[in-house]
């Protein structure tokens, strides 16, 4: 294999990242472009290994991109190189748009969730209605037939006093006497306080 031949002057040796890292913690946009060129591909290779998407791993590529020049100042050169330095933010932020991704689905779960289930005071109500008629059934069986007749005709179907002694055959003070006492034996049976 032959060896490239320049004509006039050699190549101008490009500084090192390390180098340029620290023009571009000054401020020096050509410095940041080159610094550019030469990790872009690679910070977009590790997104990508990370993220599987290619629109999410370019967007937090340049996201990448963007604070290593907002935070070229942090960068130590005692602490490895500018190359490792940068594919360790982009490391870290693919990392956390799965970890935001997953947060969000996983509300967007629980929200489904709670859509289908009932609201917690519904089903306390039902419950305690069911108990409150199963309580007002065994109160009922406590009273005489004529006054269990006569407190269901007259609270569960809703006829007067005198539409029950009709129906019943029976006096209407009888009727009336015995509604009173129904009622006053299902309010001990219950422990509803007058």
């Amino acid at each position: 294999m032959k060896e490239a031949v320049h004509i006039g002057r050699g190549p101008a040796p490009r500084p090192e990242l390390d180098e340029l890292m620290a023009e571009v913690a000054k401020g020096d946009h050509e410095a940041f472009a080159a610094v550019y060129d030469a990790v872009a591909g690679p910070v977009l290779g590790v997104v990508r290994g990370v993220l599987r998407d290619r629109a999410q791993s370019e967007e937090v590529a340049q996201e990448v991109l963007v604070e290593v020049w907002r935070t070229a100042a942090h960068y130590r050169k005692d602490r490895g190189t500018v190359i490792n330095w940068v594919l360790t933010l982009a490391h870290r932020r693919a990392i956390d748009r799965v970890r935001s991704s997953e947060a969000s689905a996983a509300r967007d779960h629980r929200a489904a969730l709670l859509e289908r289930t009932p609201e917690f005071d519904e089903v306390t109500e039902e419950v305690e209605a069911r108990i409150e008629r199963e309580q007002v059934r065994r109160c009922l069986r406590t009273l005489t037939e004529l006054q269990r007749q006569s407190v269901s005709l007259a609270y569960y179907r809703g006829l007067t006093y005198s539409e029950v002694a009709e129906l019943l055959s029976v006096p209407l003070g009888t009727i009336k006497t015995r509604l009173r006492d129904g009622l006053i034996r299902l309010r001990d049976c219950l422990g509803v306080t007058a």
